[in-house]
C-alpha cells in the first residue's frame, strides 16, 4: 500500500462529492453525545480525503475517521428479488469544542 505523508488536498467539487448525506438514526444519536457525526461516503473515499473534505466544508477540527463498508440487503418488491446498493459509512470524531448541525445544509 501506498502511505501519504502530509495533507491530502481535495478540490472544492470533490469534497461535495464525498460528503454524501449524513446518517440519521438512533445509533449515530447516541454517537452525537461523544462528538461523533456519521456520514454516507463514496465506496472509493479514503479516510485523508474524508478528514478533508470534512474540515473544509464545515470549518471544524477532525481528531479521527472510522470507516466502514455497510453491504446491501437483499430485499423483496411486488415478488421480485432487488438489491440495495453498497455503501461505505465514514464516522468523523471532531475536536473537543467542534460541532456539526447536520439538520442544516452545506
Amino acid at each position: 500500500m501506498n502511505r501519504r505523508v502530509g495533507p491530502v488536498s481535495v478540490s472544492k467539487g470533490r469534497m461535495y462529492e464525498i460528503i454524501r448525506a449524513p446518517v440519521i438514526t438512533e445509533k449515530s444519536t447516541i454517537i452525537s453525545e461523544h462528538n461523533q457525526v456519521s456520514f454516507k461516503v463514496p465506496l472509493d473515499a479514503s479516510k485523508p480525503e474524508i478528514k478533508a473534505a470534512i474540515e473544509g466544508l464545515f470549518k471544524v477540527k477532525v481528531m479521527a475517521v472510522n470507516t466502514l463498508r455497510q453491504k446491501g440487503k437483499v430485499k423483496r418488491f411486488r415478488g421480485h428479488l432487488g438489491k440495495q446498493s453498497d455503501y461505505k459509512k465514514a464516522i468523523i470524531t471532531l475536536a473537543d469544542g467542534d460541532s456539526i448541525d447536520i439538520t442544516s445544509g452545506v
